[in-house]
């Protein structure tokens, strides 16, 4: 047996060395699938631990890697006009507010897009041609504290209502303050006119007992009982309800303000199948779902989504007339709004 030895050891070293080599080679093709990684870039100025929760889910679901790219608004037009000059290094798409939209589809830099998915949409939150798509929406609603309700003889449900009530403290984000809180005033302007606008902003000034940086704040101070009526976006009044916050959604039957964010396809990307996927999936259920488990709650804009049907505010009405006012007229309506609404009682 012993003659036998050498042979035995040479077969042995080269199975080694065969399974050694079929191991690093798995290995490699394992690293090379992860590099050849389909992904997509998308410019946006959602907050980001928005984008944060929006690229996990995906990547997970779809295997395709989101690289967003948090930008203000300012810098994403800057970088939607390079990209058009320069589209070698172009992003696939972009994610913003409806006016950057609007504005940045003038430029014609954005590819006009519909499938079966987003064919469904309102064409109230979408382009008429197709250039950019809403996903999903936050308005603007009266949060009231339920103690307070119990002592009214009739629960107010309008904005005139509201504004003619005596004796109650409302609370609300300042317009300079946030840009949900001020698209309220440009949607006033735009629905009403502007005259018409400021004599409801007037008569609401003198029960406004503060108004806050934040968003959540208002809704915060009528949960504790500090005011009575808060002016604020429904995803955050939602957010405290289900923390047990004792708060009841109003919907004025006016109609509301709302901001909308929606998805637009860059004409230079070179990722074309994946970033329609990307915006098929941004108006289905699953970024909803996403979304609300992680406490973030949006009305989506396709209403066939299981979502949208357990949606409890049937009695939501929407200003149809959104505002169009650009950065030179928002800045002379915020100034006559700052010196003859904000400021009155201190002239």
């Amino acid at each position: 047996m012993r003659r036998y030895t050498p042979l035995f050891l040479v077969s042995f070293i080269l199975l080694v060395l065969v399974l050694a080599g079929n191991i690093y080679l798995a290995g490699y093709a394992d690293n090379k699938t992860s590099n050849n990684q389909k992904s997509i870039t998308v410019y946006t100025t959602l907050p980001v631990e928005h984008i944060a929760i929006l690229a996990e889910a995906y990547e997970n679901t779809h295997k395709v890697k989101l690289n967003f790219v948090p930008v203000t608004e300012k810098e994403l037009i800057e970088k939607v006009t390079a990209d058009a000059n320069n589209p070698i290094n172009s992003a696939d798409a972009i994610l913003t507010n409806k006016e950057l939209l609007v504005q940045i589809a003038q430029t014609k830099v954005l590819s006009n897009y519909s499938s079966e998915h987003t064919d469904i949409v309102s064409k109230q939150f979408k382009d008429e041609h197709g250039a950019w798509v809403g996903v999903w929406y936050d308005p603007i609603v009266l949060c009231a504290n339920k103690d307070y309700l119990k002592t009214l003889p009739k629960i107010p449900t309008s904005w005139n209502e509201i504004a003619k009530m005596n004796g109650v403290r409302i609370g609300i984000t300042d317009f300079l303050a946030a840009d949900a809180s001020a698209n309220l005033l440009y949607t006033l302007v735009a629905e009403y006119d502007e005259e018409r606008a400021f004599v409801l902003l007037g008569q609401l000034q003198p029960k406004i007992v503060q108004y806050a940086k934040f968003l959540a704040t208002p809704v915060r101070m009528a949960g504790m009982g500090e005011v009575d009526i808060a002016i604020a976006v429904q995803s955050e009044t939602i957010r405290y309800i289900n923390d047990s916050f004792p708060i009841s959604i109003i919907y004025p039957s006016e109609g509301t303000s709302y901001m909308l964010t929606g998805v637009g396809i860059l004409k230079a990307t070179k990722n074309r199948i994946e970033v329609e996927q990307f915006v098929n999936w941004l108006v289905q259920d699953d970024v909803q779902l996403c979304l609300q488990k992680n406490k973030f709650f949006f009305v989506p804009t396709n209403q066939e989504t299981i979502a949208y049907k357990v949606f409890t505010g049937k009695n939501l009405k929407l200003f149809e007339n959104y505002s169009d006012l650009n950065a030179e007229q928002k800045h002379a309506v915020l100034d006559r709004w700052v010196k003859n609404v904000r400021l009155k009682e201190k002239n």
